[in-house]
């Protein structure tokens, strides 16, 4: 019901907000047409000074308000401004989203095609059983040793490593097990809120993509914002470990639990002396080296297993991958909805005016506002992962990849995932209607992820 709630605000409010805009503003009179049938690149009018003439005699682009702006001078002194369109409108974005969801099948078919021969192997309950101690802490309706501990811990995995096209196979494939132990289909249980929180804090180890992107953007050391970064994430799913545990009355101090906790911190540790110690381009050959063997080493074991079990290896991962194609089918009208009302914010303006208000408010309330400039990766984030990407490398190039904004908003890329991606795709892949406090949880852990950055970016970069 809750996210029932908020995708209806989101369509209403961008709509009113749109509608607002014409009626007090003339630079607004195509917006409506550019919610339906834009398309990100379209320019749009903004203003005309002097009248129109009929040859250009020069064209600048230039940055305001986060928005880039073209103008365009005539030979007798006229000029025009427009403003290019930085989303797709609805009609677009419909046909984006069940690309998507296309681009998945591939994905989900292969992944869930492995999982089911390393299931008839026994592979999945032997790693159930590793991780049982801590997982049945924190997750203490799923009982010990049960499948959906090893496909979560598959999960988690491929997100510390960065690699999220295995990690999304993983985590439906989780949410699938851990709803054969619902007992309300429609609602989401304490368990899938706890997992869902975490993946959604997207704990990583290495931000392979912000580094090479600092680097295409001529970062003078690409591999500044590596530690304030996995502190921040790190941070982040902690926060949300917390917070749902405090809603669902689970004890943290437990001996094993803080255990796992302590050892996870060392890892990270060790990790982060040891990158410290490399250059940009050896860490990006570490971690492709590191990340694609970890799956070419998971498909290895998985079949060496299925062999010595003696199952017939072909029809296990045919029947899986007939799953993972059902799968990825049954989430596009999720996906559809939630990226449309994402768009009609985005095209609407809604999100420029959010922005600019916080901008003002914390002119307000602080003599140092220069976080405030980084401030749009964040609020973009939970909406989309894509548009996020594409205000940070957009920050960077307003700012510089080097300046105090471009560094914080490739740490606030990196402390949190698409929140409500994640709850379309995950919760779209089991048909939960009611997702209790999911949304709350999880946009709260954002929320710490977003401070946890600015203190690191102010501690690490002044």
């Amino acid at each position: 019901m809750a996210l029932s709630r908020i995708w209806s605000a989101f369509v209403l409010i961008a709509i009113v907000y749109a509608s607002f805009l014409i009626f007090f503003s003339n630079n607004h009179k195509d917006i409506l047409s550019n919610m339906v049938t834009g398309k990100t690149g379209d320019t749009i009018r903004v203003s005309v000074h002097k009248g129109i003439a009929d040859s250009a005699s020069s064209v600048s682009i230039l940055q305001e308000k986060g928005n880039q702006l073209k103008h365009i001078e005539y030979s007798d002194g006229s000029v025009q401004t427009y403003r290019i369109q930085t989303a797709d409108g609805i009609i677009e974005t419909c046909q984006t989203a069940v690309n998507l969801c296309l681009k998945l099948i591939g994905l989900l078919a292969l992944f869930m095609g492995i999982l089911a021969i390393a299931e008839n192997a026994g592979g999945i309950r032997f790693l159930s059983r590793i991780i049982g101690p801590f997982f049945t802490r924190i997750f203490p309706e799923v009982p010990k040793g049960h499948p959906a501990m090893g496909h979560m811990m598959m999960n988690f995995s491929a997100n510390l490593m960065g690699l999220d096209n295995a990690a999304t196979p993983f985590g439906i494939k989780a949410m699938e097990s851990l709803q054969e132990l619902n007992p309300v289909k429609s609602t989401a249980s304490n368990s899938q809120i706890m997992f869902l929180c975490l993946h959604a804090s997207g704990l990583t180890l290495i931000p392979v993509s912000i580094i090479a992107l600092r680097t295409a953007a001529k970062s003078a050391n690409p591999m500044d914002i590596f530690i304030p970064c996995m502190i921040a994430t790190f941070l982040a799913t902690m926060a949300a470990m917390m917070i749902v545990s405090f809603k669902q009355k689970i004890n943290l101090l437990q001996p094993v639990i803080l255990a796992w906790i302590f050892g996870i911190s060392i890892l990270i540790a060790a990790l982060i002396m040891l990158i410290h110690s490399m250059d940009s381009e050896s860490v990006n050959l570490f971690s492709g080296t590191l990340s694609s063997g970890l799956i070419l080493l998971i498909f290895l074991l998985i079949v060496l297993g299925g062999w010595y079990k003696k199952i017939d290896i072909f029809d296990a991962f045919v029947s899986g991958a007939k799953n993972g194609f059902e799968t990825a089918v049954r989430i596009i009208p999720y996906m559809v909805g939630m990226l449309v009302a994402i768009s009609l914010l985005r095209t609407s303006g809604v999100f420029d005016g959010i922005i600019e208000m916080f901008k003002s408010g914390f002119s307000m309330l602080f003599s140092d506002t220069r976080f405030v400039d980084g401030l749009p990766t964040a609020l973009i984030k939970p909406f989309s992962g894509g548009g996020a990407r594409g205000m940070m490398v957009d920050t960077m190039k307003t700012y510089g990849a080097d300046s105090f904004a471009g560094r914080l908003s490739c740490i606030l890329q990196g402390s949190s995932d698409t929140t409500f991606y994640v709850i379309a795709v995950y919760f779209g892949a089991i048909s939960v209607k009611h997702t209790r406090y999911t949304v709350g949880a999880m946009l709260l852990a954002d929320l710490v992820g977003i401070i946890s950055s600015i203190l690191l970016a102010y501690a690490f970069f002044g």
